[in-house]
């Protein structure tokens, strides 16, 4: 933030929105749509409520009125540096639940009218921070009928994140022990809740304040980064969940069982897979993808009652910005949702 760029001028609309950053959302059949977007990378101040096109689906695809949309730490790093993305203009988010507006050509599975919540493809099918959005079919499942529209874009991202790492990559099984980094976060706090499902022994790290937080959720042991060293035990674990990178990966290696898996979702430091191969540990990076098998799983945990997003704030669509700036202080415990109807 600039100093000129206050709180109260973040994502404000842009001449070509419309006036009034509240106006309703734009009705189903209307060309255009009201969007978050920015032209330039840079901070929060470069999002601006901006009117767009409506897109229109094409094959395969769905158009999904979007109802709320998740955050995401990716959506910060996206906004700030070209990572994987080409540089700006460019509308972020990932995640989003809404309602089938129109289905492309061979679509099947869905109908105008069908409430869906998903993850469009990670990173290239990026723009649910809008009034609408296209993805294709399988990157969308129905929505949870006991949830709402924010429980459940709060799922989709870090959810399939947890699932692909534990369940796909580590295969966790009922009566291991596995330790998740930052457990109190997006992809954390339902990583804990997954792997307790599974049937797994918990440690997760987190400051001592949120401890209370992840044994609600079903931890069975908590370290406070902050004054304790999880790496001064005798435990050993049959898999890390490290949603940190850099050197946690490398000193989690230290604390797998021979034959145990870490799994990063950010890149570890260089000396990562050295340590991993002579401690005789399996040591991967999770890039996460689209995933409708996956989303089915993670809405049948929720039906039944064994999984749920923890929510600390909503913010509208033209209060996007501000949302970047909560979420980029690191302190945010469970997830960030922008609503749009």
């Amino acid at each position: 933030m600039t100093s000129t760029d206050t709180p109260e001028n973040l994502a404000s609309p842009d001449p070509a929105a419309a006036p009034d950053s509240a106006r309703p959302a734009a009705p189903d059949a209307a060309p255009v749509m009201l969007a978050l977007h920015q032209t330039a990378l840079g901070g929060p101040e470069v999002l601006r409520l901006t009117e767009l096109p409506r897109p229109a689906p094409g094959l395969g695809e769905i158009l999904v009125a979007v109802h709320a949309a998740g955050l995401n730490p990716t959506d910060f790093k996206h906004r700030a540096m070209s990572r994987f993305l080409p540089p700006p203009p460019l509308t972020l988010g990932w995640d989003v639940s809404g309602t089938v507006v129109e289905t492309g050509f061979g679509v099947t599975l869905f109908q105008p009218g069908d409430e869906v919540f998903g993850m469009l493809p990670y990173p290239y099918g990026v723009g649910s921070h809008a009034e609408y959005v296209t993805g294709p079919t399988r990157a969308f499942a129905a929505k949870p009928a006991g949830i709402d529209h924010v429980q459940a874009a709060a799922l989709p991202l870090a959810a399939l994140t947890a699932w692909q790492a534990l369940v796909d990559t580590a295969d966790l099984r009922a009566g291991q022990r596995v330790l998740i980094h930052a457990a109190a976060g997006g992809v954390g706090h339902l990583a804990v809740q997954i792997a307790k499902e599974r049937g797994a022994h918990v440690t997760g790290t987190a400051s001592a304040p949120k401890h209370d937080f992840l044994r609600e959720l079903g931890a069975d042991a908590c370290v406070d980064y902050r004054s304790e060293d999880f790496t001064d035990t005798d435990e050993r674990y049959d898999v890390v969940l490290d949603a940190l990178g850099g050197e946690t990966a490398t000193r989690s290696v230290g604390v797998l069982r021979p034959g145990g898996t870490l799994v990063s979702v950010l890149p570890g430091a260089e000396d990562t897979r050295a340590a991993a191969e002579k401690a005789q540990v399996r040591a991967v990076t999770l890039l996460v993808e689209h995933d409708q098998a996956g989303m089915r799983a993670i809405a049948e945990l929720v039906e039944r009652g064994r999984l749920r997003a923890h929510v600390s704030g909503t913010f509208p669509l033209a209060e996007g910005a501000r949302a970047h700036v909560q979420g980029e202080t690191g302190r945010t415990t469970g997830k960030l949702v922008i609503t749009v109807r």
